[in-house]
């Protein structure tokens, strides 16, 4: 079963038979997180770096910003089973396509957020995918952990 992450969404699953698909990760940021032995994951796809541009909006969905959205992915994965030390990462997206000059570089700072609250948890990152001025689309397949990107023009590929 194919179970869609909208923007500004967050999912977590168990169930092996589960797909978790994002699309269109343009400035976007998309994590995959994946724990092998709880064989349980997830994947975020937030839009903005920082909930405090709009307190009510975070609240009303705090999966649209990195600040309120990551803690939960892991939080939510935890509750599977997932443990931090065996987490794998894949992180995509972070892109300028609708300001390919750079003025607001929405990518670049939803990344840095990221990066920020990464650091500050002791997460490392596994592979990513992020950058650029192309969308990207992201599955995880849960039953085996598999990760795969599509990257516009490109064919998808297994990370």
């Amino acid at each position: 079963m194919r179970r869609i992450v909208g923007v500004a969404d967050m999912q977590v699953s168990n169930d092996p038979g589960e797909v978790l698909v994002t699309y269109s990760l343009g400035s976007c940021i998309g994590i995959v997180i994946y724990d092998e032995t709880a064989r349980a994951g997830g994947i975020l796809h937030y839009m903005l770096p920082d909930s405090s541009m709009d307190r009510g909006k975070a609240a009303e969905k705090p999966y649209m910003f990195a600040d309120t959205g990551i803690p939960r992915l892991f939080k939510h994965s935890y509750q599977l089973g997932a443990r931090k030390n065996r987490i794998r990462v894949y992180v995509a997206g972070g892109a300028e396509i609708l300001d390919q000059e750079g003025f607001f570089n929405i990518g670049k700072r939803n990344y840095m957020a990221l990066k920020k609250i990464f650091f500050k948890n002791n997460v490392l990152i596994d592979s990513e995918n992020v950058g650029g001025n192309v969308n990207r689309t992201v599955r995880l397949e849960i039953g085996t952990g598999d990760i795969h990107v599509k990257t516009s023009g490109s064919k998808e590929v297994r990370i």
